[in-house]
């Protein structure tokens, strides 16, 4: 028996030649690896390959949430300026609110590296009690955008800090972070005492 509420986390790569299996896709196993690495709680994670079409990505995050009950859904890939890239505009379609700060924020890491980070579209929504959230397609940008980048000078935040406390406040299961891999934040008032062991 974990002392760690248990989270469903649904992770989706969106990429038309991974999923037709031209290549390896590299994006779930970014993900899974860096949650495993900073998360305290029992995961679980769902996980699906799919093409870059609209309907098809909206239908998966729906399911997601909405049957799956996951609590966190990352997408990976498909947020370019290209013809294809529309995973955006399908996260969109399925949003309940539209959590702009997401996006803002890892545009501003990813500018600390490369000057076409102005390019990428990532959002982040909230559908029922979950947070959807749109990620770069590389695995190196995701564990940068994702952890921040705290030997910079001043240190630069990363966005996962701010999930836990976002899923608090939607009424999602409470994330504990390994404070080596990303500090979670929450106002003094949130913060849970640790559980007595026994």
């Amino acid at each position: 028996m974990s002392d760690f509420d248990p989270v469903r986390i649904g992770l989706v790569s969106v990429s038309d030649r991974a999923s037709s299996g031209v290549y390896e896709d590299k994006g779930l196993p970014a993900l899974r690896e860096w949650l495993q690495r900073a998360l305290k709680n029992p995961l679980a994670f769902v996980e699906r390959l799919i093409p870059d079409e609209q309907a098809t990505i909206s239908a998966t995050l729906v399911e997601l949430v909405d049957v799956e009950r996951c609590d966190l859904v990352l997408t990976t890939g498909g947020t370019g300026p290209a013809p294809r890239d529309v995973t955006p505009e399908a996260t969109l379609a399925v949003a309940d609110k539209v959590m702009p700060g997401f996006g803002e924020q890892m545009r501003q890491i990813s500018l600390r590296f490369v000057p076409t980070a102005i390019l990428s579209r990532q959002v982040a929504v909230i559908r029922g009690r979950a947070l959807i959230v749109n990620l770069p397609g590389q695995p190196k940008s995701i564990a940068e955008t994702l952890e921040g980048l705290p030997k910079a000078e001043p240190p630069v935040h990363g966005i996962f800090a701010a999930v836990p406390y976002c899923i608090d406040l939607i009424g999602g299961p409470y994330l504990e972070t390994h404070d080596e891999v990303c500090k979670a934040f929450r106002p003094k008032s949130a913060v849970r005492a640790p559980r007595a062991a026994g």
